[in-house]
């Protein structure tokens, strides 16, 4: 079952959302060349707590290691999961931020993909193409449709550029626990049509976030048992935001207004 939030619960977990975003928007003046992805870490978990929050990803654990960050810091080729060290940023490097919140019992999750300085064309529309993809798929999250107009949403666009979308890791629903029902894939499974999947629902939250790559869509962890790469080795971007379903559409809860 997908459970339904109320106004209240939606406010809530906005909340969250709002520290959520106001930390992004500081890392984003952070990263630049030569800074270490640690010190971005290091600065998400301080702002958090000083909001009375709660880094959701610290020591998140679905197996047997946990995640020992409070920010996934994936470069270039990662995909998602990049745990942050000593890595220095690169003029020319892309990063993605995937970052949790939890305030008051309830979550917020979002990712974005930063340019380090200036990037090649070719990677700067990369960005743009997996960037605009996420919002396809949010416009397509609304009443009387179902679950995978999401998926063939994100999966059409970022295809029609010539990119792929990752199959191993998928968008989900988020309230009172970081990973809810349903999960949302990126791509239509092929034994599923378009149209197909639950029928959305106001009161619906949900994180949805295309991991898009540059070359093919598959993809393997690394001996740390967290950080995804690309199999290729070609450069992935992760965007993502949590958006409720209400009255007047999908709403956005992890941005600055």
């Amino acid at each position: 079952m997908v459970e339904l939030k109320s106004d209240r619960e939606i406010e809530n977990i906005r909340k969250a959302g709002e520290i959520l975003a106001q930390v992004m928007d500081r890392l984003r003046s952070m990263i630049l060349p030569g800074i270490k992805t640690r010190e971005l870490d290091r600065t998400a978990q301080l702002m958090i707590k000083e909001q009375g929050g709660r880094p959701a990803f610290l020591g998140y654990c679905p197996g047997k290691h946990p995640f020992p960050a409070s920010i996934c810091a994936s470069v270039n080729e990662e995909v998602v999961h990049g745990i942050p060290g000593e890595r220095e940023l690169r003029e020319g490097d892309i990063i993605s931020v995937d970052l949790g919140v939890e305030f008051q019992g309830y979550f917020a999750d979002a990712a974005h993909t930063f340019k380090v300085g200036k990037v090649e064309k070719n990677i700067s529309n990369f960005l743009k193409i997996s960037e605009n993809a996420l919002y396809h798929g949010i416009d397509s999250f609304r009443e009387g449709k179902r679950l995978f107009d999401i998926s063939h949403a994100i999966q059409s666009y970022v295809e029609k550029h010539g990119y792929s979308v990752v199959r191993d890791f998928v968008g989900h629903g988020i309230g009172r626990k970081l990973h809810e029902k349903p999960e949302i894939p990126n791509y239509v499974p092929e034994s599923c049509s378009a149209g197909g999947g639950i029928r959305l629902r106001r009161g619906m939250v949900f994180a949805i976030e295309p991991m898009v790559n540059l070359g093919t869509f598959e993809v393997e962890v690394r001996d740390n048992n967290w950080t995804v790469v690309t199999k290729d080795r070609m450069h992935s971007a992760h965007f993502e935001h949590t958006v409720a379903l209400t009255g007047d559409g999908p709403v956005i809860l992890t941005r600055l207004n």
